[in-house]
């Protein structure tokens, strides 16, 4: 029976070059980001940092045309603010969905799954006319406000409490003398960390790598996010890869960090998921 969990040495090549495929990329963007111009397009490509790193980033930084840093800290604050604010309200409501018993609960829970169907660009053309009419174009209320909780944070939140919190620890709970409000956060809240964690991540590489919707809503080239600042970067005639590859590589940085904070948040949320399923 050990036999079928033993790993070949095949086993461990095909994991080894699976792993060196998905790394390269990235690997190879932050030694473009270290080097000058030349160094897309030398035969073979080089594969070790340079010496330009420092420069590039002066650059990149220097470069009127895309407000590089301002687009760092205009999506370091949208992202935070529509991370906290959907684990928040997807905990609040998927609580109330799978523990708490009122009228038209079902009904609500199918129109929220409902929203999931609908493609995003069906909604550009009517969210950016109420933008609109609240006068918030060229404003981060825009791209933050329409995100605030969705409809899948809501039904996520809702399938994992109805499974990591039974009824029994919900009647305790109100035995002891407990409100909905402190069973939600006494009890609610630790036990929808893993699966929290999980939605966090999700939310934050969604918003931090949107840029359709910022796009449409914000034409200040002076208060871009950090996607629109990149797209200015590539724009022109002329591209100057060396500070396409940097600002990528720094707009990388916040996504790496956030999976390293909360990495075993996630793993641990998925193989509990699993051993429940």
């Amino acid at each position: 029976m050990s036999r079928l969990w033993r790993a070949s040495p095949l086993t461990y090549l095909a994991l080894v070059v699976a792993a060196g495929l998905s790394v390269f990329p990235i690997w190879w963007m932050f030694v473009v980001a270290s080097r000058s111009n030349d160094a897309m397009g030398q035969l073979p490509p080089p594969v070790t940092p340079g010496g330009n790193l420092g420069a590039n980033i002066a650059r990149l930084f220097d470069n009127t045309d895309a407000y590089f840093l301002t687009g760092l800290i205009n999506s370091a604050i949208v992202a935070t603010t529509v991370t906290v604010s959907v684990v928040f309200f997807s905990s609040l409501a998927g609580f109330a969905f799978a523990k708490l018993r009122f009228r038209g609960r079902n009904a609500m829970l199918l129109v929220i799954i409902a929203t999931m169907m609908v493609p995003t660009q069906l909604g550009v053309i009517p969210l950016y006319l109420l933008m609109t009419k609240l006068h918030w174009n060229d404003r981060l209320p825009a791209v933050i406000v329409p995100v605030l909780v969705t409809g899948f944070g809501v039904f996520m939140m809702r399938q994992y409490a109805g499974q990591a919190i039974s009824d029994e620890l919900i009647e305790a709970a109100r035995m002891d003398g407990c409100g909905t409000a402190r069973i939600w956060w006494h009890v609610v809240v630790p036990a929808l960390r893993p699966a929290a964690a999980v939605l966090g991540l999700l939310t934050f590489m969604t918003t931090w790598n949107d840029f359709l919707w910022p796009y449409a809503v914000l034409n200040d080239p002076a208060n871009p996010t950090v996607q629109l600042s990149l797209r200015a970067l590539s724009d022109g005639y002329y591209q100057d890869m060396s500070q396409v590859f940097t600002g990528t590589a720094i707009a990388t940085l916040p996504l790496l960090l956030v999976f390293v904070l909360f990495g075993r948040q996630i793993i641990g949320g998925i193989m509990e998921g699993a051993v429940k399923a």
